[in-house]
């Protein structure tokens, strides 16, 4: 069984940079495994690669529009790792 970590990091809203609170799971070699948000009026964003947070007032399409900004257009494969 490979051995997982739990840390918790700031991180900002990708649409509007507020911060909150997560609790980060990682595995062999810090790779990124999941995350839950603590701090109140935050949601997770999934992502295979990394730890994100919106907040909840912001909409699905904002969201997913902030991500594409950021990180690019993600392939279909890795959205369903």
């Amino acid at each position: 069984m490979t051995e997982k970590f739990t840390k918790g990091e700031m991180h900002g809203c990708i649409v509007c940079g507020k911060l909150y609170q997560l609790y980060v799971v990682r595995g062999a070699g810090e790779l990124f495994v999941d995350a839950k948000v603590m701090s109140e009026g935050g949601r997770l964003v999934r992502h295979p690669d990394r730890p994100l947070v919106a907040c909840v007032n912001h909409s699905d399409a904002q969201v997913e529009s902030a991500v594409t900004r950021v990180y690019g257009k993600l392939d279909e494969d890795e959205d369903e790792s």
